[in-house]
């Protein structure tokens, strides 16, 4: 059972569809993701990319963002993500969903001149599709955003793509957050040296 780990929302829990087709990101690894992002939240536009169930997305709902996109592909994971922002109603902010493929979401949106300040994509960990919607996900950012990608810790991504630079990779068990920013942005909270979730060299 995934259930709301902080903010306002704590403890409220979340649908998951059956099978393997939704994978929800971990208590651990979202607890980590927002412990490094916590002075970018409050007020922020945050997307979700790869929603699965919404955990993400609503996770930075529940902690003062003011804008959340949810985009999945899957039918059960978009009845389960409108159920569970449902479940999470009142405690502010707004919840957009959409029933795309992911590449087509991000491309309209950036077309359509909407920005974020938080991106963040969690393909299936095998998917070819880091580097492309990466690429695609710069154009999505507003000045000082950042964009984190969650994969596999032994998936190497790059250092620099696009205008993108890559500020932080912190691994938690066999999974790893990548942080990305602009150059041009501003101070960057999730700076820091590289590291793994016990605290040596990744």
């Amino acid at each position: 059972m995934t259930r709301i780990i902080g903010g306002a929302g704590k403890g409220r829990r979340l649908k998951t569809p059956r099978g393997e087709a939704t994978r929800p990101t971990g208590a651990r690894v979202r607890q980590t993701l927002f412990d490094i992002l916590a002075p970018m939240i409050p007020g922020c536009r945050f997307l979700d990319a790869f929603a699965g169930n919404g955990g993400v997305g609503l996770e930075a709902l529940s902690r003062g963002a003011s804008r959340v996109v949810l985009v999945d592909q899957s039918r059960a994971a978009i009845e389960a993500i409108r159920e569970n922002a449902r479940a999470v109603a009142g405690v502010g902010g707004e919840v957009q969903v959409f029933h795309q493929e992911t590449r087509v979401a991000l491309a309209a949106l950036a077309d359509s001149g909407v920005r974020f300040d938080v991106v963040y994509l969690d393909p299936p960990y095998q998917s070819p599709l880091y580097e492309p919607l990466l690429e695609t996900a710069e154009l999505l950012l507003e000045k000082g955003g950042r964009v984190v990608a969650e994969h596999f810790h032994k998936r190497a991504l790059p250092e620099t793509i696009g205008r993108l630079a890559r500020t932080r990779s912190v691994r938690i068990g066999d999974h790893r957050l990548t942080f990305y920013a602009r150059p041009d942005g501003a101070d960057d909270p999730a700076a820091g040296p590289a590291r793994d979730g016990r605290g040596g060299a990744p």
